[in-house]
This record gives C-alpha cells, sequence and structure tokens, in this order.
C-alpha cells in the first residue's frame, strides 16, 4: 500500500522550501526537502533526500525579471513534486501563511472563500502574505484533487488575554480586527512541543522564545500558551530587524508623511526593506556582516540590536510576572555564537550566566549549571509543524 504523504510549502520573499513527509509513530518524518534561494536574483535549488542521505546543488539560472523569480522558482518546486511516485501518493499539502486575521486560531481547509479572506489581510503582511498565498493558486491548477491545508503564524497567539491583543484606539477599531495579531506562530508552537517532549520539566513553566531570523520576534509562554509577544498587528513591530525598523513612535511616521512630503507607499519602503540594523548601521542588515566590521557604525547597529532585545525581555518578564526559561532559536539564534552571548548578557540580571564553552560548542543549555535563569538554543522546524498539523487534520476528518 502506497503511503500518505503531506507536502508542505513555506514561501518568503527571498526563498521557497518545500518538504515531503510521511507519518511514523513519532510523528511526521521528513524524507524529502527542496529549497530554492536566492530570488528574486539568481536561484540555487538544494534537493536532499533524507532516506538516502544525499544532497544536490542546482543552479536554476536567473529569472526574466523579478517578478517573474518567485512563479519560476515554483514551476521548478512542482516538477519536483511530479516525481513522488516511488515515495507514495501526495494527501495533502500545508502551507505557511503569516496573516490569519481574526478569524483563524486553527489550521483550515483552503476553499475560495478562505482564499479571498487570505488576500484581504495582504496589506498587513507585504513581504509575506502575496508569497505564501500564490502557491496556493499553482497547487490547485497543478493538483485540483489534493485538499490543501493553511496553517498561520497568528494562529498560535490567539491564547492572549485581551489586554495584550488591544491597541489604545477607538474601540471600534479593536471590534474591526485592528489588533495586535504577533507572528513566528509555527516556530514558537514547535518548541512548545519541543519541550513537553524533551525539558518536561520547563514545558509548565514561565518561558521566554526569542525566534531569531530574518524577521525576529519574541514570544511570552507559560504553560506552552501564548500570553504576549513582541510583534504587533504586523511584523514590523517590536524588536529591530535586519530591514524592518521595530517598535516605532507613530508620530514618526505622521511626521514623515505630513510635514516631510513623503508619500505613504515611500515610508511603508523605508519601514519594511531599509530600516533596522541596515538602516542603523548604513552598511548591512546582516547579523554576520555587522559582527565581523570593523567600523564603529556597525558596532552601533549590533549594540541597537542587543539593547532593544534586553528591553523586550524585560516586557515580556513582567508580562509572565516572572521567567523560568528562555530559548533562543531561528537562524541567528542557532548559528551566531556572538550573538548569543551578547543577549545572555542581556539577561545577567534575570540570572542568566553565561558558559562561554557550551555556547561555542551551540548548546542546547547555553548558561552555567547553577544559573539562577537558564538559556537555551532550540532549533526550531517550522516544517514539521505544517505536516503535524495536516495529518491531525486530515485523521480528525477536517479535508472532506
Amino acid at each position: 500500500m502506497a503511503e500518505k504523504l503531506v507536502v508542505t510549502f513555506n514561501a518568503g520573499s527571498s526563498s521557497l522550501r518545500c518538504g515531503v513527509f510521511r507519518l511514523t509513530q513519532d510523528g511526521p518524518l521528513q524524507i524529502r526537502n527542496f529549497h530554492i534561494r536566492g530570488l528574486p536574483s539568481e536561484m540555487i535549488m538544494t534537493q536532499k533526500d533524507m532516506v538516502a542521505g544525499t544532497q544536490k546543488e542546482t543552479h536554476l539560472g536567473t529569472p526574466e525579471s523579478p517578478e517573474r523569480a518567485h512563479p519560476e522558482a515554483l514551476t521548478h518546486m512542482l516538477a519536483r513534486l511530479d516525481d513522488l511516485s516511488d515515495l507514495g501518493a501526495i494527501s495533502a499539502f500545508s502551507h505557511r501563511i503569516v496573516h490569519g486575521g481574526a478569524h483563524h486560531a486553527a489550521p483550515v481547509l483552503v476553499t475560495d472563500d478562505v482564499q479571498a479572506q487570505l488576500k484581504n489581510l495582504e496589506p498587513l503582511a507585504p513581504s509575506h502574505q502575496p508569497h505564501n498565498l500564490r502557491p496556493i493558486r499553482r497547487v490547485q491548477a497543478h493538483f485540483p484533487d489534493t485538499p490543501q491545508i493553511a496553517c498561520f503564524d497568528t494562529a498560535f497567539h490567539r491564547t492572549q488575554p485581551r489586554q495584550a491583543q488591544i491597541f489604545g484606539l477607538p474601540r471600534e477599531l479593536s471590534d474591526d480586527g485592528i489588533l495586535r495579531y504577533g507572528f513566528h506562530g509555527l516556530s514558537y508552537d514547535y518548541i512548545a512541543h519541543k519541550l513537553e517532549r524533551s525539558y518536561p520539566g520547563l514545558a509548565g513553566k514561565r518561558i521566554i522564545v526569542a525566534h531569531l531570523g530574518r524577521g525576529v520576534s519574541m514570544c511570552a509562554m507559560k504553560n506552552g500558551e501564548s500570553i504576549a509577544t513582541t510583534m504587533g498587528l504586523t511584523a514590523l513591530d517590536g524588536v529591530p530587524m535586519g530591514r524592518r525598523c521595530g517598535a516605532l513612535d507613530p508620530g514618526v511616521v505622521l511626521h514623515l508623511i505630513m510635514d516631510r512630503g513623503h508619500s505613504p507607499e515611500e515610508v511603508r519602503k523605508m519601514l519594511y526593506e531599509h530600516s533596522g540594523l541596515l538602516g542603523v548601521s548604513g552598511i548591512s542588515g546582516e547579523m554576520n556582516d555587522l559582527l565581523a566590521s570593523d567600523r564603529p557604525e556597525a558596532a552601533e547597529a549590533v549594540d541597537f540590536f542587543a539593547y532593544h532585545c534586553g528591553r523586550h525581555f524585560g516586557s515580556l518578564a513582567a508580562a509572565l510576572e516572572g521567567v523560568d526559561a528562555v530559548i533562543l532559536t531561528g537562524g541567528m539564534g542557532e548559528h551566531i555564537t556572538a550573538l548569543r552571548a551578547l543577549l545572555i548578557k542581556q539577561l545577567a540580571w534575570l540570572g542568566a550566566d553565561l558558559d562561554e564553552a557550551t555556547n561555542r560548542m551551540g548548546g542546547p543549555l547555553l548558561t552555567m549549571p547553577q544559573s539562577r535563569l537558564p538559556v537555551l538554543m532550540l532549533p526550531t522546524d517550522e516544517e514539521r509543524v505544517l505536516a503535524r498539523r495536516a495529518y491531525d487534520l486530515l485523521e480528525s476528518g477536517g479535508c472532506r
């Protein structure tokens, strides 16, 4: 009997990830992985076969235009999925969707109405939502009889108390969905389950998780549920990021438009693409580049980032009324040793005592055994969450 497969799509602004999973007694097991990076310029595909233990890298060339990059990447990806008959039948596709709005607190079967709802949210996640939705349309045309499931980064945070979700705005705006949603929920979902499986002594405690990737956010979790988070209505809020501004006085936006003559589109592009570490340094939005530079502007950007991380750690600790552990995850959290050391120093007042040796080795425990506040590095796996949620929906009959 052919095995039931779930295929996951994680489409970002500069990359496209696709995973092929089968179900085992221990949960979803990834057996193939495809990753196209370099968008919108030269496209490079890495293909991994976890069963055979092989990896292949293919240069796919430069797209006809930047606007054609993501569609061309999808064409290459779908061609690989046509060649899975030896592995089994695809039972469902599971997609990461950054913004689910007020109405989606759990994965859903994609319908025409759901697609319309999610398209209406594109202005709230302009760097992500259009790319998230494009694979759904293409898969619908390529595999018309296979169910598709949408999993939302915002859904994990719907457990937050109302006072954590509303802004200090007229009530009718909150009632109309102008709320603090939060993002990176699939990553936080994975960490919550990882703690339950591997660190049960921490699973029910007060935890701050810092997702440190191209986008950066933090989440205060209690008993594995989101209590507060740093991002808001959009993915601009909170901790400064590589190119996004992070928390900003709204008066700055009004001043730029009303007094300095910038158009709303110019300000949008500035806040999403030319701010954050890139804006402060004038050099790069990549933390590794800044750490390697000897220019004072680079050092200032790194200090700026660490300082604001420290402020947000303190804010989330207050929301939790204490903190029992901190988890660092995401690409920067996993791979940049010097950044982990800087952030643990920001946590010293809460009782974190850096263990330089284990930090150099990548943890998982980054602090001394006697440290009052343990800090761990745990790699995240959003694709595994996409697969697990899809299998759950299949088993419950939610895809009929």
